[in-house]
């Protein structure tokens, strides 16, 4: 483990195929971090009893409502939400799968770093980050190692 501020050794570059992989991972999971905060927070909302309205949403992921309306369209086209006049945001068949996967990771990555003594807020916050970018091996080794212990 490196100290504070001693440099670290830089390993070797990778081949450019290898090295790109990483980085193409990266924007994949930027891309549909999004798609997956959105409809995580519309089941949520509906789980809680509620309906899912745009309102809700907006003040939930504290952004404008039209910034909702956006992706709220963008939902409906890939087939995720369905939308009806003068009522909430429903998640479709698909839209529910996605949002129980992204359920499942925030979980399991919140609970890994909460065995590991980061304490609850933080935890939360930065499984909401790390969520979207962990992959399936990872995930495993997570559960693991909380298993192990």
């Amino acid at each position: 483990m490196a100290l504070k501020n001693r440099p670290v050794p830089r390993e070797p570059l990778l081949d450019a195929d290898v090295h790109s992989e990483g980085f193409r991972h990266t924007r994949e999971a930027r891309r549909s971090a999004l798609v997956e905060d959105y409809v995580e927070l519309i089941a949520d909302l509906i789980e809680d009893g509620n309906e899912a309205r745009q309102v809700d949403i907006a003040a939930r992921l504290g952004v404008a409502q039209p910034t909702v309306a956006k992706m709220l369209t963008r939902l409906c086209a890939d087939g995720l939400v369905s939308r009806k006049p003068y009522r909430g945001v429903f998640l479709t068949e698909a839209g529910r799968k996605v949002a129980e996967e992204s359920r499942i990771r925030h979980q399991t990555v919140e609970a890994f770093l909460r065995s590991l003594g980061v304490s609850a807020e933080t935890a939360r916050i930065d499984a909401e980050g790390i969520e979207h970018h962990v992959s399936a091996e990872t995930l495993e080794a997570f559960r693991n190692a909380m298993t192990a212990r």
